[in-house]
């Protein structure tokens, strides 16, 4: 096996999860640090230098490091049980891009690197593409820092174990200015291509979302000795919160709400929470409907926290709002691949977070399962190729 299959699978044991199934790569723990040597072996391996930014994303590059560069890339990292293609594949995909490239005796007239982007899910710290916003400026260095992980520990003192130092971390705008065109890869989390019957797709844009944090705070107490009428339970107005969202969401034209954690403290099962922990996240075509989403959610949320004698305290996390790709870079790719079918999406990437600041596009490659973030998603082995090959010749087009 060889190219981009072959590649995928060095990486098939690495985070492998027994419990949930599928892969837990979180950042800056065992896992994903291994991906991390991996990549950095692969790259230098095809004669590409290599260098970690003050962000922790990883640079490797062809030829001289320089501006105007076109970048390529995506993630290694994963959510909790995700799939073996989400994130990986762009990255496998931009070696195979360099690997045909080469092949073929290409001298790019442009620098060419291939990015890998730092938790880009969220899946350690909730916040999602924190190498990218951090590089950007899109969010503090101060805030990032101070996240916690489920076992309590911060980012930084992960960062500082992992070899970074934390005063680094924030605005790169030296980075930035390197990349003149930015094109991910990225396995299809839909089943768009499906019914389209292609097995690549040019994205158009990114849906407006963001993820809300949802404290509920009662009253703890024995499951055997307190009578119902005596309680402050945390749990029935976070129950609600989660019915709230799906009955609230399919009012609204195309929109997703998800609750995908909860945590109850102090998490026994004869025990009476003290506080409920509710993630939500929320998707919405338009931005100003994805906050509009939230505060009816909110205040029902409210109103079952004060019928049960609870309070509940709300936090924005993260939001991005609607990011629509270059489309003149759009167009271009289109028309060099054959006129491939445009999709929107509601999954986020970090292509959205620099499609402001510079030209952006993103490539889609077919999923036949239509599911994302499970260990049930899927890319063709023959799609997985026709992805890379494709991906060679849009590196080719935008560098030569």
């Amino acid at each position: 096996m060889s190219g981009a299959n072959g590649l995928l699978a060095e990486i098939a044991r690495v985070g492998a999860d027994p419990a949930r199934g599928g892969y837990s790569r979180h950042v800056f723990a065992p896992a994903e640090l291994e991906l991390r040597e991996w990549f950095v072996a692969a790259a230098r391996e095809r004669g590409l230098s290599v260098h970690t930014d003050r962000n922790a994303n990883i640079w490797a590059w062809l030829g001289e490091p320089g501006p105007n560069a076109v970048v390529t890339g995506s993630h290694l990292d994963s959510v909790p049980g995700g799939g073996a293609f989400d994130g990986p594949l762009g990255v496998v995909s931009a070696l195979a891009a360099v690997d045909e490239l080469r092949a073929h005796g290409f001298s790019p007239r442009r620098p060419l690197a291939v990015v890998v982007f730092a938790e880009e899910e969220g899946g350690r710290y909730g916040v999602p593409c924190l190498g990218s916003r951090l590089l950007t400026g899109a969010i503090s260095p101060e805030r990032v820092l101070a996240l916690r992980d489920g076992a309590g520990d911060t980012f930084a003192d992960a960062a500082q174990a992992a070899g970074f130092d934390p005063q680094y971390f924030g605005p790169d705008a030296e980075t930035l200015r390197c990349i003149g065109t930015f094109v991910e890869l990225h396995v299809e989390q839909g089943r768009g291509l499906i019914h389209l019957d292609s097995p690549i797709a040019v994205g158009s844009a990114i849906i407006a979302h963001g993820r809300w944090r949802f404290s509920f705070s009662g009253q703890g107490n024995h499951a055997g000795t307190t009578l119902l009428a005596d309680r402050r339970d945390p749990m029935l107005p976070a129950a609600e919160l989660v019915a709230a969202a799906r009955r609230l969401a399919a009012s609204v034209p195309d929109a997703r709400a998800t609750v995908g954690r909860i945590v109850p403290t102090p998490g026994g099962t004869n025990v009476i929470a003290s506080r409920v922990d509710v993630w939500l996240d929320a998707r919405v075509p338009e931005p100003g409907d994805v906050h509009e989403l939230v505060r009816e959610i909110a205040e029902q949320a409210g109103a079952a926290a004060e019928a049960e004698g609870c309070t509940v305290e709300v936090r924005e996390e993260s939001f991005e709002g609607t990011a629509a790709f270059d489309p003149a870079l759009r167009d271009e790719l289109v028309q060099l691949l054959d006129d491939a079918p445009v999709l929107p999406t509601g999954a986020g990437h970090d292509a959205a977070v620099l499609a402001p600041h510079v030209p952006t596009a993103m490539l889609y490659v077919r999923n036949p399962s239509g599911i994302s973030h499970s260990p049930e998603e899927y890319a063709e082995p023959g799609d997985i190729d026709h992805g890379a090959r494709e991906l060679a010749r849009v590196l080719k087009r935008l560098a030569g």
